[in-house]
């Protein structure tokens, strides 16, 4: 792992009127790192991404991602990113190859590349006899390799992943994760959303938000000597258990 730092964030946060949702969150992720940002539905997560990939304005803190500044520099965010969302990554009226070409394109790739990374990639997750096919059709855990594997397609420094295994079975999860670790090892930086504890034991670091704040971020191994816990789970519960929700 590259000790290169690819984010940086310093008290970033967001209101929506008097609703504070991400409360002034500060951390650093490093380049090749799988990054874990977890937390119960409504911990503020999806703000926090939104603004880390350039669309959603801070109301204030500071942040770099890749480099580049998260006021100013939005569209050179977008360049150097990949994005794949549980709630809408692919457009289920299209077909595989149409989706794979769609993002392709929106990602920047010449004719030439984009033609060659679509067999690649159709070849890859053994796709071949489906790619005709409308992703609307296809099961969800392909549904969700194929998103993950679009949304890296142009080799981003970086890929978001908001909540991408939820709802799909246990097996297509670990194969997924076994996706994300080849993406790191080919220098990818994983910042992945979850709120499946169990999935933190597969991170190099994981921050815990709990009601828009970061509670806790170290290694898993350390978290759990921390709060003297056997899990992720019991780590989880200690710090929900003084949030609000929790009251």
């Amino acid at each position: 792992m590259n000790e290169d730092v690819v984010i940086k964030t310093d008290k970033l946060t967001k209101r929506f009127g008097n609703f504070i949702a991400t409360n002034e969150i500060s951390f650093e992720v490093y380049a090749g790192e799988i990054f874990g940002f977890l937390g119960a539905n409504g911990a503020g997560k999806t703000t926090a991404i939104k603004m880390l990939c350039g669309l959603l304005a801070p109301s204030s803190g500071q942040a770099t991602i890749a480099g580049y500044d998260i006021y100013r520099q939005t569209e050179k965010i977008k360049q150097n990113i990949g994005y794949m969302s549980q709630k809408f990554s692919l457009y289920e009226d299209l077909t595989v190859m149409e989706n794979i070409r769609f993002f392709g394109g929106i990602y920047g790739l010449k004719a030439r590349e984009l033609r060659e990374k679509s067999i690649e990639l159709v070849e890859t997750l053994g796709l071949e006899s489906e790619s005709n096919k409308l992703v609307g059709s296809i099961p969800l855990g392909w549904k969700q390799k194929l998103a993950f594997s679009v949304a890296i397609i142009h080799q981003p420094k970086i890929v978001f992943l908001d909540e991408p295994t939820g709802g799909v079975d246990p097996i297509t999860r670990r194969q997924f994760w076994d996706m994300i670790y080849r993406a790191a090892d080919r220098g990818i930086t994983i910042f992945v959303t979850t709120h499946y504890m169990d999935e933190a034991e597969y991170c190099n670091r994981i921050s815990i938000m709990v009601d828009g704040s970061i509670r806790a971020l170290d290694t898993p191994y350390k978290l759990k000597q921390q709060f003297a816990a056997q899990s992720m789970d019991e780590v989880f519960f200690e710090l929900a258990r003084g949030g609000k929700k929790a009251e």
